[in-house]
């Protein structure tokens, strides 16, 4: 009863994020109410640890995000990494003006110590966040520990508005392109195009590609991941490494692209992973709170923007403006497929690489 109860509860918070989000046409995402109302019930009558009485333990959390690593690296193929080199070069611009911001005018402002956990949340997401949580928590430093994943959190809040706004803009401006021009009906992207010159592994036959069969080999990379990753004793992040060898593993054809997706399993692991994001809003109290390239410049801000918040929350937010924007699924691959890749491109680039390098550097100078 009481495990059913506080699922209910979690999901039905998730579901009212939804409903503002489509009747608003996503110029309010979800996440944002979803936090915002999570936030709220942690003052005031949310049990600290809803999400665990929930079920959601930190190793069904922990297999989540790894199984989400390599599926997001099932996304992308090299031909698009390369293909949207101006999105990396805009997503190293973002990171490195709020690297200058936070160790000058952070340093004067808020003090060294502060200004060293808070850089990598900023350029990142959720695993920069654990680095230097764990990190500052190791030195004795507790309240920054806890500041290190509030960062994460809060920042989404302008985060998720600011580019919202963007892609709905910049979603009307493709939409247009799309139905005056001719050449793009019918030419929507499908997985066949991203066939990889890489490929030696043949695809499996339709009949076995069952839910058991698809999360076993996403199990199995994320497991080669983690250990080669310990070879070398975490020098390289495994979270890193899940990402690169879901991309290796895609492009050799020994995984299928967009693995969760096939297995009917990633509506779940999305849920676990916004929970564990939700439940750090338990850790928070008021007090604490208290203290050009091609690319359009709407394109441009979403990118940047990606650092705020990283994935899964940028392809929710892509998901929904393309669906909010879109008459009919056509419309909706057309805009999902230009946007999503820039945006997940931007999300590896300062939330999967540079924070977790940034954490492991900036850890050490606590």
């Amino acid at each position: 009863m009481q495990i059913l109860a506080a699922f209910t509860v979690i999901l039905f918070i998730m579901a009212i994020g939804d409903i503002i989000s489509i009747k608003t046409k996503a110029y309010i995402p979800s996440v944002f109410i979803s936090a915002l109302i999570f936030l709220i019930g942690f003052w005031t009558i949310f049990p600290k640890d809803l999400m665990e009485i929930a079920g959601f333990s930190k190793a069904l959390i922990k297999l989540s995000i790894y199984l989400i690593l390599v599926h997001m690296g099932t996304l992308m193929s090299l031909k698009e990494l390369f293909e949207q080199w101006k999105v990396v070069v805009i997503s190293f611009a973002g990171i490195l003006g709020v690297i200058v911001m936070t160790m000058s005018f952070g340093i004067l402002l808020f003090g060294k110590e502060l200004s060293i956990v808070a850089t990598p949340p900023l350029t990142g997401g959720i695993v920069a966040s654990f680095m230097m949580s764990e990190a500052a928590a190791s030195k004795g430093l507790e309240s920054l520990a806890i500041l290190a994943i509030i960062i994460y959190i809060m920042q989404g809040f302008a985060g998720y508005l600011l580019t919202a706004i963007m892609l709905k803009k910049e979603g009307k401006r493709l939409l247009k392109e799309f139905r005056e021009n001719e050449k793009y009906k019918g030419k929507v992207k499908d997985e066949s195009s991203r066939t990889s010159k890489l490929k030696i592994f043949s695809t499996l036959p339709e009949k076995y590609q069952t839910v058991y069969m698809l999360l076993t080999k996403t199990g199995f990379v994320a497991l080669l991941s983690i250990g080669f990753a310990s070879l070398t004793h975490e020098f390289i992040s495994s979270y890193v490494v899940c990402l690169v060898f879901g991309v290796i593993a895609a492009e050799i054809g020994f995984i299928e692209r967009k693995a969760l997706n096939a297995s009917s399993s990633f509506g779940f692991i999305i849920t676990v992973i916004m929970a564990y994001i939700f439940s750090q809003l338990s850790k928070s109290t008021p007090e604490m709170i208290g203290k050009l390239l091609g690319l359009t410049k709407e394109m441009s801000f979403s990118v940047s923007l990606t650092a705020l918040y990283g994935f899964p929350p940028n392809y929710i937010l892509t998901e929904e403006a393309s669906k909010a924007l879109a008459g009919n699924e056509d419309e909706k691959e057309y805009l999902m497929d230009i946007m999503l890749p820039q945006m997940l491109v931007g999300g590896f680039t300062t939330v999967t690489i540079v924070s977790v390098i940034l954490a492991g550097i900036f850890s050490k100078l606590l």
